[in-house]
């Protein structure tokens, strides 16, 4: 007999912000590099993996960014591909996404809410 644990998704308004801003910078990087209006099937499959794996953040709402945290939940090649598309989205966001950019820039230590 063999019993399955469900995890519970992350559904906190941390994770939420966190989808909306990898989704933006997924779209950012589609629309620069493969000049689509609306996501190409490559891009689309990375923001749906993106977004599963923010579900499945064992962390939850107390999680550090992606780049900062002990567990990489990303297989190898999709961790790659989020990499560069962030490196690349990280400078247009501030041009198209200010606030959110500003909101998103890691802070050290006590300085964080």
């Amino acid at each position: 007999m063999t019993t399955e644990v469900k995890r519970r998704l992350n559904d906190g308004l941390k994770i939420q912000k966190e989808k909306e801003i990898v989704s933006t910078m997924i779209r950012i990087y589609c629309k620069k590099k493969h000049r689509q209006n609306v996501l190409c099937a490559e891009c689309q499959d990375l923001n749906d993996y993106a977004i599963h794996r923010l579900s499945l953040c064992p962390f939850g709402e107390e999680k550090t960014a992606c780049a900062k945290c002990p567990i990489h939940c990303y297989k190898q090649d999709y961790r790659q591909r989020i990499k560069e598309t962030m490196r690349y989205s990280g400078p247009w966001m501030l041009l198209y996404h200010p606030i959110e950019s500003i909101r998103h820039i890691p802070l050290p230590g006590k300085l964080r809410k």
